[in-house]
């Protein structure tokens, strides 16, 4: 198995290095570090830990987290870590969390997804692998929402006190600022949202906001059926929806194809927006979603 052999080729890789380092006696210097899956979980641990750790996130920028496999050299740096932030329901951390705390006993796991209410639906599993959460019918994009993102930050806070209590009051003051932030940002969205002119449906190609849509009255048309591409009736279904629900903004994320959205924007006059729900700016990622629904209906009257 792929999986088991990286795991087994990195953990040699890390023996030999902390061999080789044991015997000159020293160890190498750096700040301790904080692992995370995704660049929106570093945004959140970033604004609250400070200069106090590095975070670094393993799934890269345009790579799916569902499917990603990491690189020898991702797992020697996992396992020097102090700590790994999962957001508890994407398929990579399903493929490889047990895996990695077997073989890294050191490694303290934080679930920042824990007191989230999930959302289930079976009719959306995906299938990247026969045990993720996903197959199991749980939507994980659970930080695109400003209420799970105070459950994250909190988590985070919580996180902090058990790894580095001594600096609680540092901590807390950062957990407060941010929660300033994510308040704003709600209530911008908010706002954008509350002219009466503004969408209250939209299509997306991979159902990646469904808790932002559960946030604030929303209904999450996806292109995907099943996790696959759809077929030509189901294309013909969408297109119907579209008319009906009289649907704007047709959302494409970097990571998926496109030509699906186009069909389905050529033939009912929707536009197609780019997202990056993946992207370290979380606050700027959530507002351009909330003005897309607002500015394209204004201009399409």
């Amino acid at each position: 198995m792929k999986q088991l052999f990286y795991i087994c080729l990195a953990l040699s890789l890390l023996a030999a290095c902390q061999g080789k380092g044991s015997s000159t006696g020293k160890e190498a210097p750096g700040k301790p570090r904080i692992v995370v899956t995704i660049e929106p979980l570093r945004y959140f641990t970033e604004a609250i830990v400070g200069d106090r750790f590095e975070v670094a996130s393993i799934v890269p920028k345009g790579a799916s987290p569902e499917t990603y496999d990491p690189a020898p050299r991702q797992l020697i740096d996992l396992a020097r870590s102090k700590a790994y932030f999962r957001i508890g329901y994407i398929g990579f951390e399903q493929t490889w969390a047990d895996k990695l705390a077997e073989n890294a006993p050191h490694l303290r796991f934080f679930n920042l997804a824990e007191g989230i209410d999930l959302i289930y639906d079976e009719n959306h599993a995906h299938h990247h692998g026969a045990h993720t959460a996903e197959s199991q019918g749980v939507e994980p994009h659970v930080w695109c929402s400003t209420a799970n993102a105070r459950i994250i930050a909190a988590n985070i806070l919580k996180a902090l006190h058990s790894l580095d209590a001594g600096h609680d009051s540092l901590y807390l003051a950062r957990y407060e600022a941010l929660c300033q932030r994510i308040e704003r940002t709600d209530s911008l969205i908010r706002r954008a949202l509350s002219d009466n002119r503004s969408d209250t449906a939209f299509m997306i190609y991979h159902p990646a906001l469904s808790y932002f849509a559960r946030d604030y009255g929303l209904h999450q048309i996806p292109i995907e059926a099943d996790g696959k591409e759809p077929t030509p009736a189901h294309l013909q279904e969408l297109m119907r929806l579209c008319r009906e629900e009289a649907v704007h903004v047709i959302f494409v994320q970097p990571e998926f194809d496109r030509r699906n959205a186009e069909l389905i924007a050529g033939q009912t006059g929707a536009q197609i927006i780019g997202i990056n729900p993946l992207a370290y700016d979380w606050e700027q990622e959530m507002l351009h979603a909330a003005r897309a629904l607002q500015r394209t209906l204004n201009e399409n009257p």
